[in-house]
């Protein structure tokens, strides 16, 4: 086949994918996880059943899948902050508060059937994220404190878990100011002590 008939094929297949995942998640959050069916869904996408059952064998595999695409994209989305960002203090800050602001705009998601769906089977995808999640916080902190813009007599593997573990009461906060008061109190917490 030519590269441009592939090319088309993997578009269309990518935009079905997206589609199913996209209705799905919809359906779930309409009705709760355990109320969709794939006739639903097929429906609701336009496919028939048989097109389906050929992207995935069931609701929770879609449900699954759907969650670890948002998750990824949640993880481009702090590398995408960090990357544009200059100096070691200014990337820690924009990804922290990045961080916290999709953790804030997630709360509702956490606090419905879909989210105590997804979570309580979180698997490997949630698992790897974490880390992921862990590990570029921890390599801004290491750099800032090598700039002199966060306290060095912590080592950074307890400043990152010290920063996302106080980050995740941006979920309850009531507003995006609320949310940049707690980033911004966070960081202080990481700042060099003042002599």
């Amino acid at each position: 086949m030519p590269k441009l008939w592939n090319e088309t094929i993997e578009a269309h297949r990518r935009e079905v994918r997206d589609a199913i995942l996209d209705s799905t998640a919809a359906l779930a959050a309409e009705n709760g996880p355990l109320s969709v069916t794939m006739s639903q869904i097929a429906e609701r996408v336009g496919i028939g059943r048989a097109t389906l059952y050929k992207y995935f064998p069931d609701v929770e595999a879609i449900l699954h899948a759907w969650h670890a695409r948002e998750v990824a994209g949640h993880l481009a989305q702090l590398a995408e902050v960090r990357d544009r960002t200059e100096g070691a203090g200014a990337r820690l800050d924009a990804v922290l508060g990045a961080y916290a602001l999709i953790t804030h705009e997630s709360h509702g998601h956490h606090d419905t059937d879909l989210g105590a769906f997804l979570h309580r089977d979180s698997g490997s995808h949630l698992a790897h994220a974490h880390r992921h999640l862990h590990h570029m916080v921890q390599e801004l902190l290491a750099e800032a404190a090598q700039a002199g813009d966060v306290r060095d007599d912590i080592p950074p593997a307890e400043l990152t878990h010290y920063c996302l573990n106080a980050l995740t009461a941006a979920r309850t906060l009531p507003s995006k100011a609320a949310v940049r008061r707690l980033v911004t109190l966070t960081l202080t917490g990481v700042r060099p002590p003042q002599h």
